[in-house]
Formats: C-alpha cells, sequence, structure tokens
C-alpha cells in the first residue's frame, strides 16, 4: 500500500526546503491547502516559519482546524517541524490566538539566560528523554539546527522525546505523543542527523501504513 504524505501549505510553511528532502528521497507530498486535499492522505507535515498568532489566522482560512483536530483525535500520523510544533500546543506568549490544542500546553519565551542569544540559532545536540521511533537509540551524538525565540512546555512531560540544552536549563526539542511527532529543529536542514530522523519517520510511517491495509 502506497504511503501518501500531505504537506500542508497555509502561506507560512518551510514547503521548498522540506519538498527538496522528500524529492532526494524519491518521494513526492501532496500539497494540502483545503479539506478535500485530506481525502487520500496516510500522514501529514505541518511544517511552519514566522510567528505564532499569524500562523493560526492564515490556518483558520483554509478551514483545516476542524480536521486536524479530528486527525489527531484519530491518532494518523502527523509531524509538526519548527512553528508547526508550536501550532500544535494550546497557547503562545507570541499572540492571543489560541493553537491546534493537540497538545496540552503552552509555548513560552525563551528565558534570559547568560551565554544565550535570542533568537536561540545554531546547531546543538539533542538530549533523548524517551524511547522514540524518529530517534536512534544507539546514536547520542544527534546534531539538529534550531532557529526559534519560543519553546514549548507540554503539561505532561512524557511528551518530551528529546530536549536540548538552553544555558542552565533545557527545553523541549521533540515530541511523541501517539503518532503525533514534531521538532523544535528543522530536520530537513540538519544534515545526516536530520536526515536518519526523517527516514526513521518515514519507516515507522510505512510499517503503519502496511499494519493497517
Amino acid at each position: 500500500m502506497k504511503v501518501n504524505i500531505g504537506l500542508i501549505d497555509y502561506g507560512m510553511g518551510n514547503l521548498h526546503s522540506v519538498q527538496q528532502f522528500f524529492k532526494r528521497q524519491n518521494l513526492s507530498l501532496k500539497i494540502v491547502k483545503k479539506p478535500c486535499d485530506l481525502s487520500d492522505c496516510n500522514a501529514l507535515i505541518l511544517p511552519g516559519v514566522g510567528a505564532f498568532s499569524p500562523a493560526m489566522i492564515n490556518l483558520k482560512q483554509t478551514n483545516l482546524i476542524p480536521e486536524l483536530q479530528k486527525w489527531a483525535l484519530d491518532k494518523k500520523p502527523l509531524l509538526g517541524i519548527c512553528l508547526g510544533l508550536q501550532l500544535m500546543f494550546e497557547s503562545s506568549d507570541e499572540g492571543k490566538e489560541k493553537g491546534l490544542g493537540l497538545i496540552k500546553g503552552k509555548v513560552k519565551s525563551l528565558p534570559i539566560t547568560k551565554g544565550e542569544n535570542i533568537p536561540h540559532m545554531g546547531w546543538a545536540p539533542l538530549i533523548q528523554n524517551k524511547k522514540c521511533p524518529l530517534l536512534e537509540s544507539d546514536n547520542i551524538n544527534q546534531w539538529m539546527y534550531f532557529v526559534h525565540s519560543y519553546a514549548a512546555i507540554p503539561s505532561n512531560i512524557e511528551d518530551v522525546a528529546a530536549s536540548v540544552k538552553f544555558g542552565d536549563t533545557k527545553i523541549t526539542a521533540l515530541i511523541w505523543k501517539d503518532n503525533l511527532a514534531a521538532c523544535q529543529f528543522h530536520p530537513e536542514k540538519s544534515g545526516k542527523s536530520g536526515e536518519i530522523l526523517l527516514s526513521n519517520w518515514i519507516n515507522w510511517l510505512t510499517a503503519q501504513v502496511i499494519n493497517l491495509s
């Protein structure tokens, strides 16, 4: 059974870089702009670049919000990238719009910490919090590329699959809950480590689809 992955286009996503990665893997993505585009999708990717509230306003205009909430309730695979991770939460310090509420918790401004700049920009190694299909259990040196000024704080710490050091604290880097995955970093821009993570997601997704067929 073919795996059909939908890439959500609401006008604020890093579509090109995600598409280029999948093209290198000889996989195509279906652009999703409205509810009817979801009909033959097995999984979705929610990318994002920019600010939280404008992104939610744009997403509302697609009429996809109820569909995404149902998608998550049905435990269908969904991968959020960067701002896409933040949109999965209930709210953000970056504006007054409500988030999708797929994961309980809030998005907060990064703390002012000695030795760290805001935005948090550049390469940093993941700290694995729990087992997750996206992570290599024997690869503890997984460096990823980050660009963000806000960090998600889940109500349930068990939703955090990996974190990253920011000064003297740790912040959320990777979420794994049921079939929801979300990266604060950009895996498609993270070289070999990002390639491994996305390939792991594709392999996990393929196994899920085969099991359901």
